[in-house]
């Protein structure tokens, strides 16, 4: 079995993880810009302005 030292296996998770990290952020820009989640967005703002939601006194 061959064997792997621990400074390949840091330059491994640095250079594969760095590309996992950019692909996640175009997924979730994707996602945020599909103009089918337009609506959803423009609901979660509004919800959050609920005229029933006072502060405490």
């Amino acid at each position: 079995m061959m064997e792997i030292s621990h400074e390949t296996l840091v330059g491994i998770a640095k250079s594969w993880g760095l590309f996992y990290f950019i692909a996640m952020s175009i997924g979730v820009l994707i996602y945020t810009f599909w103009p089918r989640n337009r609506e959803r967005f423009a609901r979660a703002k509004l919800i959050v302005l609920d005229k029933e939601d006072r502060p405490c006194r």
